[in-house]
């Protein structure tokens, strides 16, 4: 029987691509495109990737939970690129998406350490209560 195992990306349906890749270049540092095919711009995040699909009918918003490194700096820019804020740590894109932002310490979703090396992250680390709820899956020492 096939086993879940991970998320290579997520599409997102926005108005308009080059905008959505600006919008995201406000708020993250260093956005870079995997590339571009069409109707679709492939947000790079080291192993995985946002894929922003371009529709030409009202967009049918969504929640993505995004995995980041400093999260009070990713909703002070996300506040300062003129996002809607909705609770104290999401934010809705001119499109109506909502973005959740969760910082990596708190979650039980890991990069391999040659990644986060490779991403220029080398070093960044878990909490004790991450760590607890891997531990508990046999999923960390």
């Amino acid at each position: 029987m096939p086993r879940l195992v991970g998320i290579n990306h997520l599409a997102v349906e926005v108005g308009d691509v080059d905008e959505a890749t600006a919008f995201f270049g406000r708020i993250f540092d260093d956005v870079q495109l995997r590339g571009r095919t069409g109707n679709m711009a492939f947000l790079d995040m080291g192993d995985q990737f946002v894929a922003l699909e371009r529709v030409g009918r009202p967009v049918s918003a969504g929640h993505i939970g995004l995995v980041v490194d400093d999260q009070a700096e990713t909703i002070r820019r996300a506040r300062a690129a003129g996002a809607e804020m909705v609770g104290s740590h999401d934010f809705r894109d001119p499109w109506g998406n909502q973005w959740q932002v969760v910082g990596y310490r708190d979650v039980q979703f890991t990069k391999a350490s040659r990644v986060l090396e490779g991403m220029g992250l080398a070093g960044l680390a878990k909490s004790e209560r991450a760590l607890r709820e891997l531990r508990a899956k046999g999923l960390a020492d």
